[in-house]
């Protein structure tokens, strides 16, 4: 399969937990399916502590994969949302 494109889309969607709406980064999404995965190098700005957790309530939204042989968090269903 192909890499993504690392310049990727130019609109950005603030990605929040579900459980206390801390905001966990803003990431260059393309399409309008759900977040499934984020790959590491469209995140624009991160405030998570570390990879995967939650800052606020310490919760893990999310695990360390690698897409496509590309290094990417992959959701974990209905920890994060999108606005």
């Amino acid at each position: 399969m192909a890499k993504p494109n690392k310049k990727g889309p130019v609109k950005t969607v603030d990605v929040a937990c579900a459980k206390c709406g801390a905001a966990l980064f803003k990431y260059r999404k393309g399409g309008k399916g759900a977040l499934v995965k984020c790959f590491k190098e469209r995140i624009a700005k991160d405030f998570t502590r570390a990879d995967g957790l939650c800052p606020g309530c310490g919760r893990a939204f999310a695990r360390d994969t690698l897409v496509r042989g590309v290094p990417a968090f992959k959701i974990i269903g209905g920890k994060a949302v999108f606005k």
